[in-house]
């Protein structure tokens, strides 16, 4: 039986809300993870989430998906490889309304809402 640290409980214990909805959206599949299922969307994505540490290229599609499906964009400034649980994956598209309006009201300091200008 392993025995974990009471600091390594507390890390993996907490959870931002974000992150939390965020895996309910993974379990329910509604969310598009990787700008090739983001392109594949047929209906509507009521969310844009884009990593911070993106290259260019991507952070120029999220502002274009963000203009095509005419919904917000959040930027995370870090860890959004470990909320998605994608290694190297740094767009992402909710396509739940609900889920995105809970993601939009319990923002924190990692999340970020786009207002223009540079990511």
């Amino acid at each position: 039986m392993k025995r974990y640290t009471v600091g390594y409980r507390r890390n993996f214990l907490v959870r931002s809300k974000i992150e939390s909805y965020l895996g309910f959206c993974i379990k329910a599949r509604k969310i598009a993870l990787g700008s090739g299922s983001i392109e594949a969307i047929k209906g509507k994505a009521f969310l844009i989430i884009v990593s911070a540490d993106g290259a260019k290229n991507t952070q120029k599609l999220a502002i274009k998906y963000m203009n095509r499906f005419s919904c917000p964009l959040i930027v995370c400034k870090f860890g959004f490889e470990d909320a998605v649980n994608r290694p190297n994956c740094k767009i992402a598209a909710v396509r739940d309304e609900n889920l995105a309006n809970a993601i939009l009201e319990n923002l924190d300091d990692n999340y970020q809402l786009y207002a223009g200008g540079s990511i």
